[in-house]
């Protein structure tokens, strides 16, 4: 948003950023950052700057009915979770196998998926598993990564100080000192600046629509191996050791 505002001529590519969730009744931050989601689409929506450019919708109350009608309306599938704390589950595969491209970190299916459609046609960003604890053994500065970035710092600035919330200028406060004040276990700003980069990349590919296409049908095609079938007869032999019955 930050980006498109400081240059609104610039070569764009339109996005509908759609964020589907929901939270447990005494999940205080998880309601907090829904919360959060809403207010920041209330803002770039109403922006005629970014008009046209850029909007932001949450689907309250995401579940599989819903996912249904996204999957297959969807392009590019955020799997974003940092490596080695947050497995991915299964949705980025049915995004996949609907022919979206995956951008995400290289953590649970991600790395099958990557593995099976090949590296040039999912977009990898941040911290590997190793590197998140070599990074922790070191000693993780949040603060060293909201200084060193101008672009994160706007960001951070931008929801503590109220810019998605003037109605109520502190509540977003907490967010933000989960991730400079209280060490930010995720280490969602480690991953930041790469991940701002790897959408670079997006943009640079889906300007290519031929490029885009090959790479949505090759995995399309390389899902094959994601099978139910598959599944259950590696977890029948590994995990629960019985035979198949042969009628």
């Amino acid at each position: 948003y930050f980006r498109i505002k400081s240059d609104p001529h610039g070569d764009w590519v339109a996005r509908t950023v759609i964020i589907g969730g929901k939270a447990a009744p005494g999940y205080t931050m998880a309601k907090l950052i829904i919360k959060l989601i809403n207010d920041v689409g209330k803002v770039i929506n109403a922006d005629p700057i970014t008009s046209g450019l850029l909007k932001l919708i949450f689907m309250p109350n995401y579940g599989v009915s819903m996912a249904e009608r996204i999957f297959p309306a969807s392009e590019l599938s955020q799997q974003i979770s940092t490596a080695g704390m947050e497995a991915s589950g299964t949705g980025n595969m049915k995004f996949a196998l609907n022919g979206a491209l995956t951008i995400g970190t290289l953590d649970g299916a991600n790395i099958e998926i990557r593995d099976a459609v090949g590296e040039s046609n999912i977009f990898i960003f941040g911290l590997n598993d190793r590197e998140v604890v070599e990074k922790k053994r070191r000693g993780y500065s949040p603060w060293d990564e909201y200084h060193r970035s101008d672009e994160l710092r706007e960001v951070l600035d931008a929801v503590q100080g109220g810019f998605f919330s003037p109605d109520d200028s502190g509540r977003f406060k907490p967010i933000v000192d989960s991730l400079v004040e209280k060490g930010d276990p995720y280490m969602v700003l480690a991953d930041f600046a790469s991940y701002m980069a790897c959408q670079d990349r997006v943009d640079a590919c889906y300007h290519d629509p031929s490029e885009w296409t090959r790479r949505s049908i090759r995995n399309v095609a390389s899902m094959g191996y994601f099978s139910s079938d598959r599944t259950i007869r590696e977890y029948a032999a590994d995990i629960w050791n019985v035979q198949p019955i042969t009628w």
